[in-house]
Formats: structure tokens, sequence, C-alpha cells
């Protein structure tokens, strides 16, 4: 991608620099971009754990930054949704790329009048999940990123099972692939489970039961993250109530379409753990320009309310 860029303004006269990929091992190129006065601002995308380090050095120097950090995205599902529609997104939000996006969805908060019948829905679907190099036709699921990515996939679900989780669909490492490919899983859990506010980044999802909008609004914003969340509602009251100030308190809020996806060309970005300030979208350039006041005055007279008489008499 940096080459294609750079082949872009090359073509039109620039210097290919503007756009880079500087590669390095640990944490020595993002310690040298932090710590560098001359970058006025920093925006990262990562863990919440290193973004608050990013903060600290940048903010010790009186830096700006733009935080893409953590997400835990919920897809709440009322009892007068389209449990078609509903699942559908909440199939490609949880599963495409194996779970691995910042807005994929974690948790699908679902009324308990449409639980059975949604949960019904999301098994027959997942049971059609084709696994395997994603190159190939049809492959919906590919591999996790890293060994790393396959540990945490298992022993987060040793801890969901520990807190009373149950795993309905999926839950093993698929061995004979030759990759690092797991099960895409399903789990029925308690909102309140410890569990449930740390983001797995994987593709785990957690089917938890509300009882009304109240309830499916207070469980989507009582993790610490705040990303991406989306409803599935046909009733314009509880729409505005979603969107409104008592609503999602996530810098995404979608109705009847999935978490991850459709916020091309939006204001990207999150609140709370997930950082603050927003990528793309109308808003996004502001946060990479310098604000200043200008003051012009276009006359030769500049009066003075304290009464100063600047006249050569009075020199």
């Amino acid at each position: 991608m940096t080459k294609i860029i750079q082949e872009v303004f090359e073509r039109n006269n620039l210097p290919s620099g503007i756009c880079s990929t500087i590669c390095g091992s640990g944490g020595l190129i993002g310690d040298l971009f932090t710590n560098d006065p001359r970058l006025t601002l920093i925006s990262f995308t990562g863990s919440t754990e290193v973004g608050k380090g990013v903060s600290t050095n940048v903010h010790t120097r009186f830096g700006r930054t733009i935080l893409e950090l953590g997400g835990n995205n919920a897809i709440c599902v009322l009892d007068d949704a389209n449990l078609d529609l509903a699942a559908r997104a909440i199939l490609f939000a949880a599963v495409g790329t194996c779970g691995q996006r910042c807005t994929s969805c974690r948790r699908v908060i679902v009324h308990e009048k449409v639980q059975k019948e949604l949960t019904e829905k999301l098994l027959k679907a997942y049971k059609q999940v084709k696994i395997g190099n994603p190159l190939e036709d049809g492959v919906l699921c590919g591999p996790l990123h890293t060994a790393g990515a396959v540990k945490e996939y298992e022993e987060g679900l040793k801890t969901i099972q520990s807190q009373g989780g149950k795993i309905i669909y999926g839950g093993k490492v698929i061995k004979d692939k030759g990759g690092l490919f797991v099960e895409p899983t399903i789990v029925e859990i308690a909102h309140d489970a410890p569990i449930v506010k740390t983001e797995l980044f994987c593709p785990i999802l957690y089917i938890i039961t509300c009882k009304n909008l109240e309830e499916a609004i207070e469980y989507n914003n009582e993790v610490p993250q705040g990303l991406s969340s989306s409803m599935f509602t046909n009733n314009q009251m509880n729409v505005f109530e979603w969107i409104g100030p008592n609503g999602s308190d996530c810098g995404i809020v979608n109705i009847n379409i999935g978490t991850s996806g459709a916020e091309i060309g939006g204001a990207f970005g999150g609140e709370k753990e997930t950082g603050g300030g927003r990528e793309s979208g109308s808003d996004s350039w502001k946060q990479y320009m310098r604000r200043s006041t200008c003051t012009i005055n276009y006359s030769k007279a500049l009066p003075l309310a304290q009464g100063i008489d600047f006249s050569e008499s009075h020199m």
C-alpha cells in the first residue's frame, strides 16, 4: 500500500517520502515517534494498554494524540427486530477476518422473547462457515494472526467457562489445516461476567439476554470500551433513544446494520478506553491542523478605552 501511495505522489511531482512505512521490533520505533518533539501529533491504533503509554509520552511534551484502541462492540437485538437481517449482520461482524477487527462484534445483547429464535439462526449459519485460506473462494474465516492469538483464544474460553459461560458452538483449535485456525465460537454468558469487559481479539461471540430497551442500553454501555455499537429494531422511538444522549455511549452508533464496515467515510473512532479523536469523516482533517485565531486591522486607527493620549505633545 505504501508503494502504491508513493507512486501517486511521484506522478504528481511530490516527494514519495510523504508516506513511509517504518518497521521495528518491540517498542523502539514507537518510542522514537512518541518522544520526538518535532512530531506534534501522533495517531495510534492498537491496544488500550499500549495506547496509555503513547498518550503519556506524547502529552508529557504537550503533543496531541488521536487514539483508536480497544473495541468490545455489541449488537443489540430487540423483540421487534428483523431477525433474519440481524443474524446476517452478526455473522459477518463476528466471523469476518476471524474476529480480528477493532469493530468486530463481540457481544449480542438480545431480548429474551427472541433469544432462542435468533440463537438458532446463528447456529445454523455458523455451521455453514468455511474455514481455511481466505484467498480461496467461499472461505469466510481465515486464520488468527499469531500463535499468541491462538493462546488467547484457548485461555479466554477457559476463563469464560470458569465464570459461568456455556459454549454452545465451536470452542476448538483446528490442528489439521497446517495453520493458526480456530472454530468461530458462540457462548451464552451473563452480562456481568468479568471476562465480558475484556476484549478477546478472536472469533468468540457472547450471547447476552436482556428484558427491554433500557437494559440493552445499560449492558451495551457497561464495558470500558466504546468504539462501535448497533441496534436492530423497527420501532422509531427505540431508534431515537439509542442514538440520543441517553443511548449508546460509543463513537459509532448504528441502526439495523452490523458494527463493522458501514463506518467507512464517517468519523471513525470511539470513547472511553477506545481513546478519542476521529479518523476519516468531515472533521478528521481538522485534528491534523493547527487552529489560529487571526485578527487584522485594516485601518490606521486603534482606539483605546484607557484614555491614554499618544500625541507628540504628551511624549
